[in-house]
Order: C-alpha cells, then sequence, then structure tokens
C-alpha cells in the first residue's frame, strides 16, 4: 500500500480507501467485518462512510467493529457525510446548521467514537448559504468533533465558491473533494480536477470500477441477469446497462482495459484502479467491494503500476471528446502560453 498526504492536511491515507456503502445491504455484518480486518491487514488506513448509506446501518457496523478493536481507532482515518435525509422533515436533509448538528452527533453516536477525521458535506446545498455551512464545519473542528472538512459532488464552481470563502472568512478550508472518476466518467477532467490542482485539494474517487462495468462483466448486446448490480436493476444510477451500452466509447474502453489487463496477468479491475490511482489529484481510490473475494482482488491494484503507454492507449480509448470550445483543442490552445513567446 502506497500513502499520500490527505490534500493539503498533514494526514497521510493509504492510495486505496474502504468505501462502505454496501455494509447493511449487500454485505451483512460479518462480511463488513472481515472486509474491515482484511483491508487494515493489508495495509490501509482510510475508510469512508456516510449518514444515509443503508440508512445508517453502514456506520453502525463500523461502530461495533471499532468498538470490538479498541486499537484500530487510532489506525484508522475516519470518514463519513452528511446532507441527505436520514427522516421526512423540511429540515432533515441539507447543510444547515441545525441539520448538519444533529446529523454529526447522529454519527458520532452510530460509528462510537468521539471524532470524525474527514466529515465531508454529501452534495452542495442550493438553499443554505455557504457561509453557514462552512461556519458550522468550523465549529465542530475547533471543539474537537471533527478534524477536517471534505466537499463530495460538488462541481468546479461550487468548489472554488467555498474555498474562496473559507479563506476570506478563515474557517476551516476543505482537504478533500470525492467526486464520481473512473475511465468511463472522465468529464471532471475539464474543470473539477484542475481546480482541485489550483486549491491543493486531494481527490477521493467514488464508483472506480464503473459500477463494475471495469471489471469486464458486462457484454455488448445482452442485458444483465442473476445476482449483480445490473442483474437486479439494470436501471440503476449512473452506470445505467442501457445508457451506457448504447456508447460505442464503453466498449473501446472496456477493449483496451482487457487487452492491458491480458498482458500484465491481472484483472481488469486492478488494471482500471491502477489507472486512476496515478491520475493528477488523487489521493486515495474509494473500494466498494460486495464480497471479500471482490476486496481482494481490488486490493492487489495497490502497488500495480502502469507503463507510459499502456496508460497512453487507455487514455486515448476513454477520451470523452469534448466539443471543440471551451474543453476542445482550440479553447485548449487559446489557454496555453509559450515562454519564449510568439504566436
Amino acid at each position: 500500500m502506497q500513502y499520500r498526504l490527505l490534500g493539503r492536511s498533514g494526514t497521510a491515507v493509504s492510495n486505496l480507501a474502504l468505501g462502505t456503502m454496501t455494509f447493511g445491504t449487500e454485505t451483512d455484518p460479518d462480511g463488513a467485518h472481515c472486509q474491515l480486518a482484511r483491508f487494515l491487514d493489508a495495509g490501509g488506513n482510510l475508510v469512508d462512510t456516510a449518514d444515509v448509506y443503508s440508512g445508517g446501518s453502514s456506520e453502525e457496523i463500523i461502530g461495533r467493529w471499532l468498538a470490538a478493536n479498541p486499537g484500530h481507532r487510532s489506525r484508522v482515518v475516519l470518514a463519513t457525510k452528511g446532507r441527505f435525509p436520514m427522516a421526512d422533515g423540511p429540515n432533515d436533509h441539507g447543510l444547515s446548521r441545525r441539520h448538519l448538528r444533529l446529523a454529526l452527533e447522529a454519527s458520532l453516536r452510530r460509528l462510537q467514537t468521539d471524532w470524525i477525521d474527514l466529515y465531508q458535506v454529501h452534495a452542495h446545498d442550493p438553499l443554505t448559504p455557504i457561509e453557514e455551512t462552512l461556519r458550522f464545519l468550523d465549529d465542530a473542528v475547533r471543539a474537537g468533533k471533527i478534524n477536517y472538512i471534505g466537499l463530495s459532488n460538488f462541481t468546479g464552481w461550487q468548489l472554488q465558491h467555498a474555498v474562496d470563502t473559507a479563506e476570506h472568512l478563515r474557517l476551516s478550508v476543505p482537504v478533500t473533494l470525492q467526486p464520481q472518476y473512473n475511465l468511463l466518467a472522465r468529464e471532471i477532467e475539464w474543470e473539477i480536477v484542475p481546480a482541485c490542482q489550483a486549491n491543493g485539494l486531494g481527490m477521493l474517487p467514488w464508483s472506480p470500477l464503473g459500477g463494475g462495468w471495469l471489471t469486464g462483466k458486462y457484454r455488448k448486446e445482452e442485458r444483465p441477469a442473476g445476482a449483480t448490480r445490473l442483474g437486479e436493476n439494470p436501471d440503476r444510477g449512473v452506470e445505467a446497462y442501457d445508457r451506457r451500452s448504447s456508447r460505442q466509447r464503453t466498449w473501446d474502453v472496456l477493449d483496451a482495459v482487457q487487452a492491458v489487463a491480458g498482458e500484465l496477468g491481472v484483472s481488469m479491475a486492478q488494471v482500471a484502479l491502477a489507472w486512476l490511482s496515478d491520475r493528477p489529484a488523487v489521493t486515495s481510490v474509494i473500494l466498494g467491494a460486495r464480497t471479500i473475494t471482490q476486496l481482494e482482488d481490488d486490493l492487489q491494484a495497490a502497488d500495480l503500476r502502469l507503463s507510459a503507454e499502456q496508460t497512453e492507449r487507455l487514455d486515448v480509448a476513454s477520451d470523452p471528446e469534448p466539443a471543440d470550445y471551451p474543453y476542445g483543442e482550440p479553447g485548449v490552445q487559446q489557454r496555453a502560453r509559450k515562454i519564449a513567446g510568439g504566436r
């Protein structure tokens, strides 16, 4: 396992993180505890969850594991999130001071801990002034309830607005962003990645395997069936089968990943994870395994390095081909500048 700093903080985290969205639904408590133990044995230390994962069950499962293994709390860099509803009232969601206070206290109880290492706002809230959110988070840092604050699912302008406001008001500044990022979803490279680089935020990508697509489990013109995420629900979320299977780029990417995996004698999942781990601004890639077998395979990517030629092939196959302006070649050329001058 490699270790990197958590954004512009001084805390070191493993380059692979254990995502726990499956805990309590797709993964039972015993299986979840096995994953947590194996992850730490492999040298991992960043564990990511959220209050809404399995309606709070994910946090509870982690909390029971920490309580049963007191020595592990000092080893684990614990991350959770708040923003989405856990009840149906008008104040039971969002990034208001009131909701985040209740959400944070509830997460602390479920996790059976006195502090959260990284508390992330799970998405932008258009109804709450960002100043209100940031002041609450800064108060929580000063109270010792959280160590660092992070953002999740923010656009480029939302990220920049949050950082600028925090710096202007001399409040705790976010250190991380958790976005969707993988070989099939690279559009964040146009604005969000540069914003993270400019502000020193480390990225913690979720869905690094594209909801299972990058493992090679799905086939062209063969709708998934059986005990897979899309087999149970082909229309599930951003990885819906019909949406992705209709794009030739999807199959071009899978062919390229399969070819590199064959050359290295590793799984397609390991290739996809290794590619993502080495992208600019990426601090730690969040793994989301249903089973210990899946986790074991994913962990093999921790020290896997692709050659420059293999990375280039994957880059070319997965290029989202932006429109000419402002993200395409004409726009890129306009933003460039030669030190020596000239046209």
